[in-house]
């Protein structure tokens, strides 16, 4: 192969300010060696020598020939030109084994690049003295440009020595644009994040009378934006108008970044939509910041626009962008979105970071993707990824919804092995999984231990405790407990009194005297209905005081509160009461659209009430039909009921599993449909025959 060992000139005097007007682009690649050879061929009118002038007018990292004068920069784009009448681009082919080809190459500026470069790696690694410095960049000779300077400076991370270096040259040349000798040392800064030293060199040019431009301007906001000082960027970027200087689009594009960082939300979506109309280039970084910004709004479907602009506009997402993305969707609650971006983020050859990983434990954790979380995490724990207490939380939290026992006991052990310190957070997850099992022991070992670990048991630990004690009826243990919680101070809600409720429907007659008292104590009202139900009193207005009850609760329980009323009636064999609270429920809305009716079938809905109040629903149910058939209304060719498929978490036992035995002990007609699964469905002929065997049933017993 060849060399080509002079290359168009017009390619090569690129002006050094306008290659560092983005704080992305980087000049300090070495120029191209290409294969083809382009020799010069000279006019009589300019000599070789006269290309080692330096240009008055640009600097630039690529300049092969360093210094020329403008009219001299025009017969070096094209040698031979207008004089000779001829192309400039004449090449010629040299053996790259031949001893000329070799000679020219060692002439050409790529050997002096080499030595510049060199010169940088030296300073980078030495001490940052004067002498030091001087050490070095004395071994470059005496003969030095400015582009030279440029080069060297423009190459180094050390930014002590970078400071030393640039005074150094500033001292020993005189510069057509200083500027840019200061542009390029901030820019070591900037790459080294040193913002109070960025500043401080802001500060000297302005004492030397240098003028900043954009270039300065961008480079010290991009340095404030890297350190993570949003707030120091807009200070700098409100600044440059003082100095009559108007930004350019790549500064407002990295300006959106740092007002959104800043909190300056409005003002970031301006630039933005501004961007937009105005169509400036944006990079992932501010595409990630716009889409932070939309998700703390809760604005999740401003977050996926976003991220389709970005690709439509040709911008490819990093691994932040898609790491906030993913968070956004967690957030949102939508695991489902989630996967197709962890999907992209794949097939696009990026690696997972920690931070999508924990991003995607958290979406799927929240919203109960129970199989998925458990595979991050072991994909985690493959990795040799440390979770942190907040991971681990989400997967006992999620563990303790999903009613996942076992899981939650492995990752506990391992949080502990891992020498990740429990929080309060991490032994109320606990106490509540134990507790819903039942598991008595485990729950008061967990309740041991966050005490011992300088944990106040809170309102939601007791409420835990109470279940598992009722579970477990061990009344005295409920007792023991409401106790505990009036001794600490704890004033009982609205749920804890709903818990201590459903305990008083698991528990024998004979001890529903000692809750009694504690759920009179939780809420009066609560304990004045309860009572007249556990003492069979008909004296005073059950209703009314059953609907004074629902209209002081919280709108969240007060289905809760009637289904355990109605389940604790059905318990004291109490069906008129539980009627009673039936139909005060449907008439406060509490229970909606139970029943409904169409030409085709009539229908019973289950799925939202708890055993006794569906057992109550169904009799009413029964006793609707019956009165319908008496009054010649025409049953439908389908009746069904639906039960809901669906078992409880903690349980394998689901409504329609009970509800099917008693069924059959009513020798009722409906069938579980293979079909339709959770719907029990029966004929207008069955259902018709099956209501006057009854009412025959009934005759007989009543002689």
């Amino acid at each position: 192969m060849a060399y080509n060992l002079c290359a168009s000139s017009s390619s090569l005097y690129q002006p050094l300010w306008n290659s560092l007007s983005s704080p992305s682009r980087d000049p300090k690649t070495k120029p191209s060696t290409y294969y083809f050879t382009k020799l010069p061929t000279f006019p009589p009118q300019l000599k070789p020598s006269s290309l080692l002038q330096l240009t008055t007018t640009h600097v630039s990292l690529r300049d092969s020939v360093p210094q020329q004068s403008a009219k001299e920069e025009e017969n070096v784009r094209d040698p031979i030109g207008k004089a000779a009448g001829t192309s400039s681009k004449s090449y010629v082919w040299v053996n790259p084994r031949s001893a000329k080809a070799s000679e020219l190459r060692r002439k050409s500026y790529d050997a002096r690049y080499s030595s510049l470069v060199k010169a940088s790696e030296d300073l980078n690694s030495c001490e940052a003295s004067v002498e030091e410095v001087s050490r070095v960049l004395n071994g470059l000779g005496h003969n030095l440009l400015e582009q030279d300077a440029v080069v060297v400076v423009n190459n180094m991370t050390n930014p002590a020595a970078a400071l030393l270096a640039m005074r150094y040259f500033r001292d020993k040349l005189k510069f057509n644009r200083e500027e840019v000798m200061y542009n390029v040392t901030m820019k070591v800064l900037r790459k080294c994040r040193k913002m109070s030293e960025a500043e401080e060199l802001f500060d000297e040019m302005l004492q030397r009378g240098v003028k900043p431009d954009n270039v300065t301007f961008s480079t010290v906001i991009s340095c404030a934006r890297m350190c993570n000082l949003p707030e120091k960027a807009v200070e700098w970027f409100e600044k440059m108008s003082s100095f009559g200087i108007t930004p350019d689009d790549v500064t407002y594009s990295t300006m959106i970044d740092a007002y959104g960082r800043a909190g300056n939300v409005e003002k970031a979506l301006n630039l933005y939509d501004r961007a937009r109309a105005e169509k400036w280039r944006l990079d992932a970084v501010t595409f990630s910041t716009l889409i932070k910004i939309y998700g703390i709004s809760g604005n999740y479907d401003g977050c996926l626009n976003v991220y389709e602009e970005m690709k439509a506009l040709g911008v490819k997402p990093n691994v932040v962008t898609l790491n906030t993305l993913l968070d956004a969707m967690g957030r949102a609650k939508r695991p489902w979105k989630a996967k197709i971006i962890y999907k992209e983020m794949i097939d696009s050859g990026l690696t997972p970071t920690f931070a999508t990983h924990a991003a995607l434990l958290r979406a799927y954790g929240r919203a109960r993707y129970g199989e998925d979380a458990l595979v991050v995490y072991r994909e985690m724990k493959e990795k040799s990824m440390e979770l942190n207490v907040v991971l681990y939380n989400t997967l006992l939290s999620m563990c303790a919804d999903l009613g996942y026992v076992d899981e939650a006991s492995r990752i506990f052990e391992d949080m502990k092995s891992c020498k990740v310190e429990p929080d309060s957070w991490t032994f109320s997850s606990l106490i509540t999984i134990f507790s819903c099992s039942g598991r008595v022991s485990e729950a008061e070992n967990a309740l041991n231990a966050m005490v011992e670990a300088g944990f106040e048991p809170n309102l939601f630990v007791l409420t835990s405790m109470i279940q598992c004690y009722g579970k477990a009826q061990q009344t005295d243990d409920v007792v023991k407990t409401f106790n505990r919680l009036l001794e600490l101070g704890i004033t009982p809600d609205d749920r804890f009194c709903g818990c201590l409720l459903n305990v008083v429907t698991q528990t024998p007659v004979e001890e529903l005297g000692k809750l009694v008292e504690c759920v009179e104590k939780g809420n009066p009202k609560l304990g004045s209905v309860v009572k007249l139900l556990v003492q069979d009193n008909h004296e005073g207005n059950f209703k009314e005081q059953a609907a004074e009850l629902f209209t002081s609760v919280a709108a969240d329980v007060k289905k809760a509160y009637c289904n355990c009323l109605i389940d604790l009636c059905v318990n004291l064999n109490s069906l008129e009461r539980a009627c009673e609270l039936l139909d005060l429920g449907l008439t406060l809305e509490i229970y909606t659209d139970i029943q409904s009716k169409s030409t085709t079938q009539w229908s019973l809905y289950l799925k939202s009430l708890s055993l006794g109040a569906a057992l109550t629903a169904l009799h009413v149910w029964i006793n609707d039909l019956t009165k319908a058939v008496e009054s010649g209304e025409v049953l439908p060719p389908v009746l069904g009921i639906n039960t809901g498929h669906g078992k409880h978490k903690y349980s394998d036992k689901g409504l329609a599993s009970v509800f099917e035995s008693h069924l059959n002990e009513l020798n009722a007609p409906f069938h579980e449909a293979p079909d339709k699964v959770g719907w029990f469905l029966t004929t207008k002929v069955a259902a018709e025959a099956w209501l006057e065997a009854r009412k025959e049933a009934e005759v007989v017993a009543a002689v």
